[in-house]
């Protein structure tokens, strides 16, 4: 059995009409010019951002501006996470999984990771598929799942998802995979993922 390894992958997107401090601070950060960033971002991440409180949580936890603190971290990525960032959701998740900053909890790392997924998080799906592939974080075994999830983050340009989709691919039967593709034409960004599979557990 591999060991999980939690990847991660921080994204800023700038959403459409989002405030012009953020993104001057956000500019900013991409250029390197903490100081900047952190005069932008942090009056709008106490005013409740979702993304400044992101980009914040990332400062903290790279030692980008101010230093390295992860407790610190992982409150402004929690307060995103709650206000529904995805980005912010699979950061809280990973560091409920590896302990970094809070006691571990696999559980809660298995509940922020699907939040994020079933928002369409890319690094999210392909965490809770090594989950469902290892049975780990008291998840069940279910390749199905572990495909069809790999399969969605595939699509969103994840390389270590395509890598674990075809070797999983190897070890399935075609009703296996049939049902793994199925399961992936059929759900849409956010609607709840599928916590079962019909021959996924069958292997």
């Amino acid at each position: 059995m591999k060991k999980l390894f939690v990847a991660f992958a921080f994204a800023l997107g700038l959403q459409a009409g989002a405030h012009a401090g953020f993104a001057e601070g956000a500019s900013a950060y991409n250029a390197r010019n903490y100081a900047t960033a952190l005069r932008e971002i942090v009056p709008l991440a106490k005013a409740g951002h979702a993304d400044a409180q992101h980009l914040l949580g990332l400062m903290y936890y790279m030692g980008r501006g101010v230093a390295r603190d992860y407790k610190q971290a992982f409150a402004w990525h929690h307060k995103a996470a709650l206000q529904g960032k995805s980005d912010a959701q699979y950061v809280v998740g990973a560091m409920y999984y590896t302990g970094n900053a809070v006691p571990q909890d696999q559980r809660h790392a298995v509940a922020w990771f699907r939040r994020a997924a079933e928002q369409g998080h890319a690094e999210a799906q392909h965490a809770l598929g090594l989950m469902y592939r290892y049975h780990q974080a008291g998840m069940p075994q279910d390749m199905v799942l572990a495909y069809m999830l790999w399969n969605l983050a595939a699509a969103s340009g994840n390389h270590n998802a395509v890598e674990q989709r075809a070797a999983i691919s190897r070890q399935m039967t075609q009703e296996q995979i049939e049902e793994a593709q199925s399961l992936s034409r059929t759900w849409k960004p956010g609607r709840p993922l599928p916590t079962t599979s019909r021959t996924g557990t069958n292997s």
